[in-house]
């Protein structure tokens, strides 16, 4: 060989593969069909990928998160010393409504990644932003589910604020305000109202920081069990 190949050529070697290898969308285990499905790769993402995060005191891992009042929803989110969102295109999902998902995650997110099946493997790489992380997701022949990263994460400098303020119960952003002084006739205005003064009063990684202790401190508020300690391989928890 005249040299090694360049990484970018034997990763879309590695897709092409893939895509190749999957191409009527089935991944066939034990003589049935067997396709991913969201349930079950988010099930597994939890156990194997997002192990350490729920073990970790400071941080929650939420299903759900609703952005900009639930115009939009995040599939999974960790909320640590950041704000990670993750969305997950298996290969019966569509992937008509991403571009609409990647607007509000870049509103929100210090870092996102979309986690896919094999169907949609290459053509997310002209799709997100080269700050998205890529997971490929693939059957294994036992059913478990592995997953490869095809591409890190990258910080997104782009977040905003007013965004961000969204993800605050009122009655949060209400606290916020009074901590800052706010008279409480000005905490009773409609939520906009207050998430507005709280980008103007606030720096953008305050609000930010604030943002993510008060999500940290709800209760029994869309967080998964934990993750069993086995190594995944076994059926995926159920909620």
């Amino acid at each position: 060989m005249a040299g090694q190949p360049h990484f970018d050529e034997m990763l879309l070697g590695d897709l092409l593969g893939l895509h190749l290898q999957c191409t009527d969308h089935k991944l066939h285990l034990g003589g049935s069909d067997a396709i991913m499905n969201d349930r079950q790769i988010r099930e597994f993402f939890h156990r194997k990928r997002l192990r350490r995060h729920h073990a970790v005191a400071d941080t929650i891992v939420v299903d759900e998160l609703g952005l900009k009042h639930g115009k939009c929803r995040a599939d999974i989110a960790v909320v640590n010393g950041h704000l990670i969102g993750y969305e997950i295109k298996s290969d019966e999902d569509s992937l008509c409504r991403l571009d609409e998902q990647i607007r509000a995650y870049g509103d929100v997110f210090d870092r996102a990644t979309v986690i896919v099946g094999t169907k949609h493997a290459n053509a997310v790489f002209s799709l997100v932003p080269e700050w998205w992380g890529i997971i490929i997701s693939r059957r294994g022949a036992r059913g478990s589910i592995s997953f490869e990263t095809a591409r890190l994460s990258r910080l997104n400098r782009a977040v905003d604020p007013f965004s961000v303020a969204q993800l605050l119960w009122s009655n949060e952003a209400a606290n916020i305000l009074a901590e800052l002084g706010m008279p409480q006739k000005t905490l009773r205005q409609r939520r906009a109202v207050l998430y507005q003064l709280l980008v103007e009063m606030l720096r953008p990684d305050e609000l930010r920081r604030r943002v993510r202790e008060c999500l940290k401190n709800r209760r029994n508020w869309r967080c998964p069990p934990p993750p069993s300690s086995d190594d995944g391989s076994s059926l995926p928890y159920t909620k």
